[in-house]
């Protein structure tokens, strides 16, 4: 085997954009290890994807909201890796997993925000921790954010004010994992047609309509939109980018 196989993990890869991601990135030459909360069939096909695009694939169940399980799942991980390649380390971490919540100020209840801040910013904070010491110095963190934290949506408060939360905490990343020459950067979708909360984007045609009306490109985001972007960033071309959010919406609401 070569010793310059790079290997990514990326959570939430077994639909929607994570699942874009992973095949993407498996067709820069990098190798996949994708989480999934409950479907296991669906990440088994992303698994088949990624293998068909001639790469190294694994899947593994984690909830990412419940940091209770990280520790079993990075070993789980390095045990694998150990395995596979021989050492327990891999290269690039995309911080893809997570849920949508649509609700104006006045409706949302404490379980709720709750609910969103465990998996989109306590979630992704402490699986970084846990991940980084068998990170590969020259490696990457892409997390993801989204374009509501630019975009006032109604409705989107509290996924908004997070996921803002998650791109001050990259900045943070990137200048303290500097010295070990990991580049961190954030990836703000606009709205993308997906089974995204329930697939409001993708199956509403007033809302589609109504974003593609705002939108400089003329239509709504498509998966195919988003996971080359992540990949462009787990490549050397990226290597001087660090620190930087890069809004892919085709210009909504500019």
């Amino acid at each position: 085997m070569s010793t310059t196989t790079k290997i990514a993990l990326v959570t939430g890869g077994s639909r929607g954009l994570g699942k874009n991601m992973a095949i993407a990135i498996a067709k820069k030459g990098i190798d996949v290890i994708l989480t999934y909360n409950s479907n296991k069939d669906a990440a088994d096909a992303v698994v088949k994807e990624v293998e068909s695009a001639g790469q190294k694939a694994k899947a593994f169940q984690l909830d990412t909201s419940n940091t209770s399980f990280f520790d079993g799942f990075i070993k789980d991980v390095t045990a694998y890796l150990t395995k596979e390649y021989n050492k327990p380390n891999f290269d690039f971490l995309i911080n893809n997993a997570g849920t949508a919540l649509y609700a104006p100020v006045t409706d949302v209840a404490e379980k709720q925000m709750d609910d969103i801040y465990d998996i989109h910013l306590k979630g992704v904070f402490f699986l970084t921790q846990k991940a980084l010491p068998f990170m590969n110095n020259g490696g990457g963190i892409v997390n993801i954010s989204s374009g509501l934290t630019r975009i006032i949506y109604p409705g989107s408060s509290v996924y908004g004010a997070i996921k803002t939360a998650v791109e001050t905490l990259t900045k943070y990343m990137a200048k303290e994992l500097g010295a070990r020459k990991i580049r961190v950067n954030i990836v703000a979708p606009g709205a993308i047609e997906t089974d995204f909360g329930g697939g409001r984007v993708r199956d509403n045609k007033e809302i589609n309509d109504q974003i593609a009306s705002f939108t400089a490109l003329g239509r709504v985001g498509l998966p195919d939109d988003i996971g080359g972007v992540v990949a462009f960033l787990c490549s050397d071309d990226a290597y001087w980018i660090n620190a930087q959010r890069i809004e892919v919406s085709g210009g909504q609401a500019i």
